[in-house]
């Protein structure tokens, strides 16, 4: 009778303990996917104003580009009526070296302007993005 109590006493802890370590492994499990559910969704919040970021670039990229285009016409129109207006070829020769000039000088600010606008674009574009790469990166170095 004392084998049988000592075995059935070695069942129920062997039981209990089974029972708490499956628990407690579920709730492990459980507590895991909250946690990579939640990294993933502020994943997809940082990719989204990643994005925004990156759209606002590009708008503000095409509305200078727009605006330059428009006054680099006004000015080729400007340019054709006083070449059209000149009175000799020497006059015509600088108007021409006058426009051309002004045009070069235009167009190479112009194309600073949208290096900046790029280059502003993109840093902030990649800022959330790299902050939830130092984020993971913390978190793999915590784990360790």
């Amino acid at each position: 009778m004392a084998a049988a109590e000592t075995m059935k006493k070695t069942v129920e802890q062997f039981s209990t303990a089974s029972n708490q370590a499956f628990k407690d492994g579920v709730e492990k499990s459980l507590a895991a996917l909250a946690e990579a559910n939640t990294l993933s969704k502020k994943n997809l919040e940082a990719v989204v104003a990643s994005v925004t970021a990156a759209t606002k670039g590009a708008e503000a990229l095409g509305a200078e580009t727009f605006a330059y285009s428009k006054k680099a016409a006004e000015d080729q129109v400007a340019a054709v009526k006083s070449l059209a207006s000149a009175k000799s070829v020497q006059e015509a020769m600088e108007l021409q070296t006058t426009w051309a000039k002004s045009a070069l000088e235009a167009y190479i600010a112009q194309m600073s302007k949208a290096s900046e606008i790029v280059s502003a674009s993109i840093k902030d574009s990649m800022k959330p993005l790299n902050e939830r790469a130092s984020a993971a990166v913390e978190k793999f170095q915590a784990a360790r």
